[in-house]
């Protein structure tokens, strides 16, 4: 048994003796006997005092392959899942090389480099990143791709026997290289090949993708969307994670935060060279192909650990430089304020939930967590949606149970929380489910409203994070479940044809068990007045 398999199973122990409702801890692969052996393993741990150490094994490997950001730790976790071929290896050696010449290199520039250049079109690469799905709708989705050179992008799609060309749109030094390329007039429900093309010629990724639509946006569905946070670069590999969030077929992936970009600050070449390394790693090229992918960051992403708004020693430029490589890295229906205002926080429609990731990063003060404009657009957003679901994520903690509000809302705007919670008691606001990160390991929270109505936190930092903070303490009364030691991603499963339509959580692991699950009707998160006069 594995040291993060008993780290698991104490939490487990632990926390299944306050589990109620319709919550169920499930151990698939594994009879009664064992599972008892493996918990009387595991309080021997305990009892040795063992777990800690194996705990903080688990930190100090997490904290040497993040803070490890030369050209050799960079290698590392290019190889980390599985060794990648010698022109790979060779191909982003030289990228970040040369990213390490000036912080303002950009991909144009690295299209110059003779050395690059040439070993590229030795092994017939036309783009270095991507095709990645976003913004998916029941008629549509858009494709993002990094091409080597200033290039056009079209994208072919089968449909009904037929194909239909999209584009060319253009990628330029503007764009970075990057074309995102709208697809649209598609049925809902259904599956479509396609491939990309780049100056006329079809890209070779070795792989077959294909867009599948979402379900009418206002009619009863069956649908499943999953999310998670804290990649932190060495997550990106896992293959069997990847495997299994494609294995599930959810129509989106959420990710909060913390995923490619570590500890760069202003170095916006460094930026480019850890999202190179993401889009050389097979499992993501592998996923994101298929499965639409939506982000915002988090402090690591962003700036360093804790950073916020213009960290000290930095400037709006650097602010500013920082939020555009962002922007050109993926492909989100939208960008907070855009061109003028900035920030990375937006607001979609994702079958039967509407989704709203906010940015707890660009805007933050000391009693404005948000910042005002966000905070107005928020308000606006909430009362606006029309889906039985919404989905509001923040890439910090909502609760402050761990680490007492550290970096969040607890610390910063625990007022700004309060009014956003009022609002959705006040306005009789249906189904909010409430997303987060931040924390490396899971942890379910129920955090009572302003009134008293309970909301429900999901908080999956264990994309690549295992070990963070305890995942339990005797001490969190309303904590549903708590894991340590884990590569774990979440899921929302939507069940929206019921006369009281239903929301399924789960927290399932690399092998493809499910950790935890919960089960909450739209009428258990909706104030009662809001659920009678919806007619869901």
């Amino acid at each position: 048994m594995s040291i993060s398999r008993m780290i698991f199973y104490i939490a487990i122990l632990k926390q299944s003796k306050k589990s109620s409702g319709n919550s169920n801890f499930i151990m698939h692969n594994m009879s009664i006997k064992f599972f008892f052996v493996y918990l009387s393993v595991a309080a021997l741990f305990v009892l040795s005092g063992d777990l800690a150490q194996c705990q903080s094994d688990l930190r100090i490997i997490h904290r040497d392959k993040a803070r490890n950001l030369t050209l050799e730790g960079s290698l590392q976790l290019l190889n980390l899942c599985q060794e990648q071929p010698d022109y790979i290896q060779e191909i982003f050696k030289t990228a970040f090389n040369a990213f390490s010449v000036d912080p303002g290199i950009t991909f144009s520039d690295l299209a110059r480099d003779p050395d690059f250049l040439r070993l590229c079109t030795e092994h017939g690469m036309s783009h270095t990143g991507g095709p990645m799905l976003g913004n998916i709708s029941s008629q549509g989705a858009s494709i993002w791709l990094r091409t080597l050179e200033p290039a056009n992008v079209e994208v072919r799609v089968t449909m009904d026997g037929s194909v239909k060309t999209y584009g060319p749109v253009s990628s330029s030094e503007k764009t970075d290289l990057t074309a995102v390329v709208h697809i649209s007039g598609l049925k809902p429900s259904t599956s479509y090949p396609y491939e990309v093309l780049i100056n006329g010629k079809p890209v070779n990724s070795g792989i077959k993708p294909a867009i599948r639509t979402s379900p009418v946006e206002n009619s009863p569905a069956k649908a499943r969307i999953a999310f998670g946070s804290c990649y932190h670069r060495w997550g990106l590999c896992n293959q069997n994670l990847a495997n299994q969030i494609i294995s599930r077929n959810p129509l989106a992936l959420l990710l909060g935060g913390d995923i490619a970009v570590q500890d760069r600050n202003n170095d916006i070449a460094m930026h480019r060279a850890d999202y190179l390394l993401r889009d050389f790693q097979v499992a993501w090229k592998n996923m994101v192909s298929s499965v639409p992918v939506y982000a915002t960051w988090d402090d690591h992403d962003y700036f360093d650990d804790d950073l916020h708004n213009i960290p000290e020693g930095f400037t709006r430029e650097d602010k500013e430089a920082v939020w555009k490589v962002f922007r050109d890295s993926w492909n989100n229906p939208s960008y907070g304020l855009g061109d003028e205002g900035k920030g990375v926080f937006f607001r979609t429609r994702i079958g039967p939930a509407d989704v709203i990731m906010l940015d707890g990063r660009y805007f933050r003060e000391k009693g404005s967590f948000l910042g005002n404009e966000q905070m107005e657009w928020l308000k606006e957003q909430l009362l606006d949606c029309k889906g039985p679901f919404i989905i509001l994520s923040n890439s910090t903690m909502w609760s402050d149970y761990v680490s007492n509000g550290k970096d969040s809302w607890g610390v910063y705007d625990p007022g700004g929380r309060e009014l956003i919670f009022r609002l959705i008691e006040e306005n009789n606001i249906g189904g909010v489910l409430l997303i987060s990160g931040d924390r490396h390991g899971a942890r379910g929270f129920t955090i009572p409203g302003p009134s008293g109505f309970t909301f429900y936190e999901f908080e999956v930092g264990s994309l690549g994070g295992r070990v963070g903070p305890p995942p339990i303490n005797a001490e969190w009364d309303s904590q549903l479940f708590g894991v340590s030691g884990e590569y774990a991603f979440g899921e929302f499963d939507f069940d929206t044809t019921l006369p009281d339509p239903e929301v399924t959580f789960r927290l399932i692991d690399e092998r493809g068990t499910v950790l935890y699950e919960l089960t909450l009707t739209k009428s258990q998160l909706t104030p009662q007045s809001c659920f009678l006069n919806t007619g869901y």
